[in-house]
């Protein structure tokens, strides 16, 4: 049992080395002095966030490109209450979201296609604030490559507090694991936060044919038919004016349930690559819980629990910290702590996606 788990972990941190390798070959894209030519749709689907967007549509009216350039569709998915727009000095409307499949992300984006009149959509959420020059990070990059799709990156707006430092640490995982498989030209993963496409890629993919069924992947799941289909064309944007801050779920059964969502659609992937490292995370953090049930009952010896941790968080802390900074320049809080529980959370997701129900929006979904 002992060199069963070594291996596992020797797996591990070969896999994700490799990724550490990968986040390396992406390149830090710095913003130029190119004239704006893009013109972007926003797509930002909701629910039940009147709190939050007029924060997000702030944000929008800070942006450092011509207003000309860009629009806003916001999609109501059957808010309990209207919103309503105030004036702003770019063009906003508000449609109501058509519902035709399980997913009401999936349609609120293909809702608001019917009204997208330019040649790039970048989606990103409600309760999301974009940095002044995001747009203009995005433009640079598309005027200077022939891409199709571009992924950006989503960090959280934390308090101090063990939760907020909790969710940072498992996001930056997710981050890292998204930049560093683009690196290696095995991308798989995305954040529908922050992702841009143009409108006739989305038409020659049939949008979201395929996976109507599961009610997230608006993003992964369009990525992973994009790569499949135009590999050349499909990139990450890593550039610190284009990363989208968010903000982290308010409790723990919250967070559960958003983890859940976001665990459930790994079964349904098209990418060989992002299921076979699904596994390896999988059973790389399982393997750590069984050791630390093997020392409790005398099975391992302390020396043999303390090597086995100290191989996993070292190989976990050099991508962690590499991708924090990245996306905070900041030091990584609650890091001991986060990551002792963090395999004991990320194995109960994992196992509970594959047979449970989750709540999304005061909705319930089942697997």
């Amino acid at each position: 049992m002992i060199f069963g788990l070594f291996a596992i972990l020797t797996i591990y941190i070969s896999s994700i080395s490799l990724l550490i390798y990968g986040f390396f070959k992406v390149k830090k894209y710095q913003i130029t002095d190119l004239k704006p030519q893009t013109s972007f749709t926003i797509i930002v689907p909701f629910r039940n966030e009147k709190e939050n967007l007029p924060i997000l549509l702030e944000s929008f009216s800070n942006l450092n490109y011509p207003r000309d350039l860009f629009e806003v569709i916001l999609v109501d998915d059957s808010s309990n209450e209207k919103f309503q727009v105030s004036s702003f000095r770019f063009q906003v409307s508000i449609i109501d979201n058509i519902r035709i499949s399980n997913s009401p992300k999936k349609d609120a984006i293909t809702t608001a296609m019917q009204h997208v009149k330019t040649d790039w959509v970048i989606t990103t959420d409600a309760d999301c604030i974009v940095l002044k020059n995001w747009l203009l990070a995005f433009d640079n990059y598309i005027q200077e490559n022939k891409v199709s799709m571009l992924a950006g990156a989503v960090r959280y707006q934390c308090e101090n507090s063990f939760l907020d430092h909790f969710q940072q640490l498992d996001l930056t995982s997710l981050q890292g694991a998204t930049i560093g498989s683009f690196g290696l030209n095995k991308g798989f993963m995305c954040n529908g936060a922050n992702l841009a496409y143009t409108k006739s890629l989305f038409d020659r993919l049939n949008g979201f044919d395929g996976n109507e069924k599961i009610a997230s992947g608006d993003d992964v799941f369009l990525l992973q038919k994009a790569i499949e289909k135009f590999p050349k064309e499909v990139q990450y944007l890593k550039a610190d004016e284009a990363i989208v801050v968010t903000k982290p779920t308010e409790n723990w059964k919250a967070l559960f349930h958003q983890r859940v969502r976001w665990a459930a659609k790994t079964t349904s992937y098209k990418s060989t690559f992002g299921k076979f490292l699904g596994l390896i995370v999988f059973f790389g953090n399982l393997s750590f819980v069984f050791g630390f049930f093997f020392l409790l009952l005398g099975i391992w010896s302390y020396p043999i629990f303390v090597l086995f941790a100290f191989l996993k968080f070292a190989i976990d802390y050099v991508l962690l910290s590499i991708t924090n900074q990245f996306l905070t320049k900041t030091r990584i809080k609650s890091l001991l702590l986060s990551s002792l529980l963090y395999p004991f959370f990320s194995s109960t997701v994992a196992l509970y996606s594959l047979f449970g129900s989750y709540e999304w929006k005061d909705r319930q979904f089942k697997k």
